[in-house]
C-alpha cells in the first residue's frame, strides 16, 4: 500500500502564503517558520503506520515541494514520488486524483493536502477493512454540519447514498475529511469514474467521482473516526485552528 497526497490546489484564500507555495506547504507550526506543514503531518502520518512509500500530486508552485522531496524522504523515510497534474489551475481535484491513477493498483491511503488530522484516523481506515470494501472514506459523524462541508448519507448495510456538499445539513449522516483507503479491487472503476466526472464537468471534485461510483452500483463504505480534533484549511481562520490541533500531534 502506498500514500497519496493531493498537493496541487492553488488555496487563494491563504494569500500571502500561497503566493510563493502550494497549500500543503503553508506553515502550521505555531511560530509559523514553515519547520511543520499539513504535508509534514500527513507524511508522519502515513510513515507511523508502516508505510514506506507516498506519492504526492503537485501543480501550482510544484517547484517547492521538488525542493524539499529529499528533505521530507529523509525526515520520514518515505519514498516519495511527484506527479504533475498540467491542469491544477484551471480543472478540480476529481483530475488531479485521476492523475495519480496508476498508483491505485498497489492500494492507497488518500489524504487531502490540506486536512491536519491525528494518524489516529489512517488507523480508523486500515481497522475498517477485511469485509470486501473497496472503498473507504474517513467520516466525521460527531461534528456539527454547516453549508461547506463535503457532506454524506450513509444507508445502513448499503454504504454511501450521496456525497456532496449541496445538501441539507440535518439530512447528513457526517462529513468526509478528505481521507480515503481504496483498494486495488477498485482501481479501474475508480479511474473511470473520475474520467467520466472530470470529462463532464472539468470543476467537479473527487468526490463527485465516488457519487458517480455509487450511482454505478458500486459500494462506497465509511469508517467513522470518533471523536478527533481535525480542520479543512481553506481560509486564515482555519490556519489559525490548524496550528492549535498541529500542537496536540
Amino acid at each position: 500500500m502506498i500514500g497519496l497526497v493531493l498537493a496541487a490546489g492553488a488555496g487563494r484564500r491563504l494569500r500571502p502564503y500561497t503566493d510563493t507555495l502550494p497549500k500543503a506547504l503553508v506553515p502550521v507550526d505555531p511560530a509559523g517558520d514553515g519547520s511543520l506543514t499539513v504535508l509534514d503531518l500527513t507524511l508522519g502520518n502515513f510513515a507511523e503506520i508502516g508505510l514506506t512509500e507516498a506519492a504526492v500530486v503537485v501543480g501550482y508552485r510544484k517547484e517547492a515541494v521538488y525542493e524539499r522531496r529529499a528533505a521530507l524522504e529523509a525526515k520520514y523515510g518515505l519514498k516519495l514520488t511527484l506527479i504533475d497534474n498540467d491542469k491544477a489551475e484551471e480543472w478540480n481535484n476529481a483530475y488531479s486524483l485521476w492523475c495519480a491513477r496508476d498508483l491505485f493498483q498497489q492500494g492507497v491511503i488518500l489524504a487531502n493536502g490540506d486536512t491536519v488530522h491525528p494518524v489516529s484516523v489512517e488507523r480508523s481506515l486500515l481497522a475498517a477493512r477485511g469485509n470486501g470494501q473497496k472503498v473507504i472514506l474517513a467520516l466525521d459523524t460527531v461534528k456539527h454540519l454547516a453549508d461547506e462541508e463535503m457532506k454524506v448519507i450513509v444507508d445502513p448495510g448499503k454504504g454511501v447514498s450521496r456525497i456532496t456538499k449541496l445538501m441539507d445539513p440535518a439530512t447528513a449522516t457526517g462529513e468526509y475529511i478528505g481521507v480515503t483507503l481504496i483498494e486495488p479491487e477498485a482501481a479501474e472503476e475508480l479511474a473511470d469514474a473520475l474520467r467520466t466526472t472530470f470529462e463532464r464537468d472539468p470543476d467537479l471534485y473527487y468526490e463527485d467521482g465516488y457519487q458517480e461510483l455509487v450511482n454505478r452500483g458500486f459500494t462506497v463504505d465509511v469508517a467513522p473516526i470518533g471523536e478527533v480534533s481535525w480542520v479543512e484549511i481553506d481560509n486564515h481562520a482555519d490556519l489559525a485552528k490548524g496550528r492549535e490541533i498541529a500542537c496536540l500531534y
